[in-house]
């Protein structure tokens, strides 16, 4: 379905049309959730050179995508270059969000993930603890994000060895 889309979308629209990015965003992310990272950043990048020729160089677009090419990083284990990459995310949407933006705390939870899968535990702590700041005031007592976050630090510590702060 997305690639009918595409089709479509490549016909009717000029070639650096913003919808063409979603839809090399959407195709790139179907790769990346079945493990063909080669072909997800073939997408991504497609989707990154029109966004960053569509958009101004703060817009959250063109964080997501940067976002998204780290998370292929990470998952193929090259975890110096996720964080380069999420570090440009981070500078965008950290000027184009407000403080305290849900998106924000993702961003903050994926560049913790990294840590986490580096073991550096600390680091992974300092942003999971960023992200559970920002869920505990942009989002209700009861939402699975601010779940998600807490378990993510539970991890941690767990891993860390230090018990009784996991439960």
């Amino acid at each position: 379905f997305y690639d009918k889309a595409l089709k479509i979308s490549e016909k009717a629209l000029p070639p650096n049309h913003t919808h063409l990015a979603a839809a090399y965003n959407n195709i790139g992310q179907v790769y990346n959730n079945m493990g063909d990272y080669a072909k997800a950043l073939e997408f991504y990048d497609k989707a990154l050179k029109i966004r960053e020729e569509a958009l101004s160089s703060n817009h959250p677009d063109l964080g997501t995508v940067y976002n998204n090419i780290a998370l292929v990083h990470n998952n193929m284990g090259d975890y110096l270059k996720a964080l380069e990459l999420y570090g440009k995310a981070r500078q965008i949407v950290e000027k184009a969000l407000t403080p305290n933006h849900p998106d924000l705390a993702t961003f903050y939870n994926n560049i913790g993930q990294v840590y986490y899968n580096m073991s550096n535990y600390s680091q992974a702590l300092e942003f999971y603890d960023k992200a559970l700041k920002i869920s505990e005031k942009a989002l209700p007592p009861n939402h699975t994000h601010l779940a998600a976050a807490y378990n993510n630090i539970g991890q941690v510590y767990n891993n860390m060895g230090d018990y009784a702060k996991a439960l």
